[in-house]
């Protein structure tokens, strides 16, 4: 019913993604840019877990998206038939110069 959420919402995601997230220095120098995309599950408790990429780009920006998802805060549960439920939330994280 309802779809779990980041702590304020689509636009503070984006926020904390943009404050995190560093740019590879190996990928900067070459110049790369492309997306990641990368899926976890948000359980009962907000928590996340279960991060892992599954459209990648190269290793270094793949880990950056890994490091970053795992350290963000808790979620807002998603909610089904009135309780809180486990979901699975994918995500794209796009890497330009």
């Amino acid at each position: 019913e309802d779809l779990p959420q980041f702590p304020g919402g689509p636009v503070e995601m984006m926020k904390w993604l943009t404050r995190n997230l560093k740019y590879p220095k190996e990928a900067e120098e070459n110049r790369l840019h492309g997306k990641v995309v990368a899926e976890f599950i948000v359980n009962k408790d907000g928590s996340i877990t279960n991060v892992k990429i599954v459209k990648p780009l190269n290793s270094p920006c793949d880990r950056e998206v890994l490091r970053v998802l795992r350290m963000m805060p808790r979620w807002t549960a998603g909610v089904q038939d009135g309780q809180p439920c486990r979901t699975k939330v994918c995500i794209p994280v796009e890497f330009r110069l």
